[in-house]
């Protein structure tokens, strides 16, 4: 969940807590985007300087909520190729309880931002797929993360690549395979369901595919805005449940522990 800071939410940390309560949640996790080098990405995220003052902020609603909300300090860092080195300073800088990794960017096109979607009129949609989904398997692979972040985030505004392609089958299941074998969890994010594709991150074949082979999920509703909070919980839930999967990630201080999925 994410903040003002990154000049694309609305909300205090504690309007986001209080949402949570309301609606009967245990424990949540703010995560907000992370500061970058200066020449990426710069509209969409915190600067650094307001870094410590996020901190300060989710500190102080941590404290206040104690026992009745056990509120998490996180990051959803970006994977770009060349600013790792960047990213793992900023990381072992204060002790996150997890780390998101995600990918936006594939070179220097923003997939996903709308302010670029005509991009997408004039690419190949099956080239930037599986571009894309190999860099996922990198954000897997380069050990900075705990979860990797919405992973088919690609399909967005609705760009679907052709049906019954080899080539995005195969960058799929190396994603799959990176996640695998760098034992990080998998997010499943409703938001989505908010976006032009209304559809869950990642796709149901993924999941399956990801639950078949033991990959452990995260859930995320990416609110970014308090009213969001906990948005498409139970659907989330309910398509791993479909799967055979019973429980779900959860981090204090970079370790993971699974969760049971109850609701009542």
């Amino acid at each position: 969940m994410h903040t003002p800071r990154c000049n694309h939410a609305t909300g205090s940390v504690q309007e986001y807590a209080d949402a949570a309560i309301s609606l009967g949640l245990r424990e949540i996790g703010m995560s907000d985007h992370s500061p970058m080098p200066s020449f990426y990405d710069k509209p969409w995220r915190m600067d650094r300087s307001e870094l410590p003052d996020y901190l300060q902020e989710v500190e102080r609603v941590r404290d206040h909520c104690r026992g009745r909300l056990s509120v998490r300090i996180g990051l959803e860092a970006d994977f770009h190729p060349g600013t790792e080195s960047y990213v793992a300073e900023m990381i072992d800088s204060y002790a996150w309880d997890y780390v998101i990794g995600s990918v936006h960017y594939i070179g220097d096109w923003a997939f996903d931002n709308p302010d670029t979607i005509d991009v997408w009129d004039q690419c190949v949609i099956e080239d930037a797929y599986c571009d894309y989904f190999d860099l996922v398997a990198r954000s897997a692979q380069c050990g900075l993360f705990d979860i990797i972040g919405h992973p088919d985030l690609i399909k967005k505004f609705g760009h679907r690549a052709p049906a019954g392609s080899a080539r995005v089958a195969a960058a799929e299941d190396r994603m799959l395979q990176a996640i695998l074998k760098a034992d990080v969890a998998m997010e499943i994010s409703s938001a989505g369901l908010r976006k032009p594709v209304g559809e869950i991150y990642p796709a149901a074949h993924l999941i399956e595919k990801a639950a078949a082979m033991g990959i452990p999920f995260a859930f995320g509703s990416d609110a970014h805005s308090p009213v969001e909070v906990g948005h498409g919980m139970d659907a989330c839930l309910s398509l791993l449940q479909s799967y055979g999967v019973t429980s779900v990630a959860c981090f204090d201080g970079r370790q993971r522990s699974m969760q049971e999925i109850s609701r009542g």
